[in-house]
């Protein structure tokens, strides 16, 4: 589908399974993908998982695409592409999005998630920002916050997070600093840490300090990694902060397609299937 947005003709992919009744409104998941590659990219990299989860479990997946393949995610020192360089609306675009679909397709507006890989996680991040009053809640994965965007950050709500980060990511350090690409010698700009970038949330979603912490069952022994969960929560009024850490992980979705050599962006983790966390965590959340 399509739709004009700041002038400019914004594409989607959107999947709607037969068992959704027009009538009802229906959960909404916003799937971002990360640089280089479109909203087609994304169901490739993620196996059609949420396909498969909104068919099971009667939910709409929207898969829009950035500008020239990247979205504007609040990156300001970035110059490298045209969403950066020509500030798209990107956050526009979205609400736009969303307004379409609730309008259309009868998407429930109190049930509207966003997730996305890379640049999408990093974007999930600034939607996470500037649009807490529309979503429901957000899950990045690969994706730091931008160093230079926290004085931009200001949710009108506590909004749930869940965030899943591999230590051992080639492309967006677990540490913070320098973004690269495939390539490794292009610099895309600077990130916090993944400790940093959920430490805003826990404390901004006034969530207790210390999470529970859990080991997850090693489900493929041979995939390399090993993944922890970290939970924080806020006691008053139940916000989630969630992590999950994934040792021995590069750039990818856990239990997604290995999309590239294992030299180039590390192992993807088949202790968790990523689709299935992040729904799960979604499905307890509403405005």
């Amino acid at each position: 589908g399509s739709l004009v947005h700041d002038d400019l003709q914004r594409t989607f992919t959107l999947y709607i399974p037969s068992s959704v009744n027009e009538y009802v409104p229906v959960p909404l998941v916003i799937a971002l993908h990360g640089r280089g590659v479109d909203g087609e990219g994304m169901i490739l990299v993620t196996r059609k998982g949420f396909d498969r989860l909104a068919d099971r479990d009667g939910f709409i997946v929207v898969y829009p695409d950035g500008i020239e393949m990247n979205w504007n995610d609040g990156r300001m020192d970035e110059e490298a592409d045209r969403a950066h360089r020509e500030d798209i609306d990107d956050v526009g675009f979205m609400a736009a999005l969303t307004d379409m679909m609730v309008r259309d397709h009868n998407a429930d507006p109190k049930r509207v998630y966003v997730t996305g890989i890379s640049n999408g996680a990093i974007m999930s991040y600034r939607l996470a920002c500037e649009l807490s009053h529309r979503i429901a809640a957000v899950a990045p994965v690969d994706g730091n916050i931008p160093k230079l965007f926290i004085p931009e950050c200001s949710p009108s709500r506590h909004i749930p997070v869940l965030a899943i980060n591999n230590v051992d990511d080639p492309m967006v350090p677990f540490e913070g600093g320098e973004l690269h690409g495939h390539s490794g010698r292009k610099v895309l700009g600077k990130v916090l840490s993944v400790e940093d970038s959920v430490g805003y949330w826990v404390k901004k979603n006034g969530c207790s300090p210390v999470p529970v912490v859990n080991e997850q069952p090693d489900r493929d022994p041979a995939d390399g990694t090993r993944v922890t969960s970290m939970e924080y929560v806020n006691r008053d009024d139940g916000t989630e902060v969630i992590l999950f850490i994934v040792e021995g992980g590069g750039h990818t979705w856990p239990g997604g397609l290995q999309y590239l050599p294992e030299r180039v962006i590390g192992k993807t983790s088949r202790d968790i299937d990523a689709n299935e966390v992040i729904w799960s965590f979604f499905r307890r959340q509403s405005l």
